[in-house]
């Protein structure tokens, strides 16, 4: 990002891009609690994260898959087995309450959990050195979003099965590791994530409009 801090700080819409995600969910009737985690030497988070309803865990990893992995493990006294977390990107600014809600009662109680996502409308091409070398079916591809949802024992038992983090890109990647298949449940554009500079321009179009049409 070419950025001084690390990305879900950077200021977006006024504030940082963290504290949009935290919003969100501090909003939402839903949600019972929201954990953050952070690494352990974080020197931002402190100045972000509100007094209430939040819990900073600093005990992230070095890759995604071992920073939620870690947050379970945290969190094995104080979470019972059965009990649903929603796991979600922080550089993902433009989830909304309504969004929270529609991933919670579409998904209901699905034997394995949801995650919301979007079907692809585009014509996807496979590239092989800046060349398109095919056209792959778009039929029932789907692109991922967060948050994800699943019981927490399930959660921790597939990112404890899982050994390659290269692999394990999202939690639904690490479900479907153990033969399971989660719900799909439709998100919005919105929810996009901010990975490339030009993306902030793009969340702050989003941002300046309070709500998502959902349906």
């Amino acid at each position: 990002m070419g950025a001084a801090t690390p990305k879900q700080y950077i200021r977006i819409g006024g504030k940082p891009m963290l504290r949009h995600t935290l919003d969100a969910f501090l909003s939402s009737d839903l949600i019972a609690h929201t954990f953050i985690v952070v690494s352990p030497d974080d020197p931002y988070i402190d100045s972000v994260a509100p007094s209430h309803g939040v819990t900073v865990l600093r005990c992230g990893g070095a890759s995604r898959m071992e920073s939620v992995r870690n947050g379970l493990a945290v969190l094995a006294n104080t979470l019972a087995q059965s009990d649903w977390v929603l796991v979600h990107d922080a550089a993902r600014p433009g989830l909304t309450a309504e969004l929270i809600e529609k991933l919670i009662t579409s998904t209901g109680e699905h034997p394995v959990g949801g995650l919301l996502g979007l079907p692809v409308v585009d014509t996807v091409k496979r590239c092989i050195e800046g060349e398109a070398c095919g056209t792959i079916p778009r039929n029932g591809l789907w692109l991922a979003q967060t948050p994800q949802m699943f019981r927490y024992s399930l959660l921790r038992e597939a990112l404890t099965a899982a050994t390659d983090p290269n692999t394990i890109t999202d939690d639904a990647s690490a479900v479907e590791a153990l033969g399971l298949t989660p719900k799909l449940v439709e998100g919005h554009p919105r929810n996009l994530k901010v990975t490339l500079p030009d993306d902030i321009r793009i969340a702050e179009l989003y941002l300046a409009v309070s709500q998502p049409e959902l349906v």
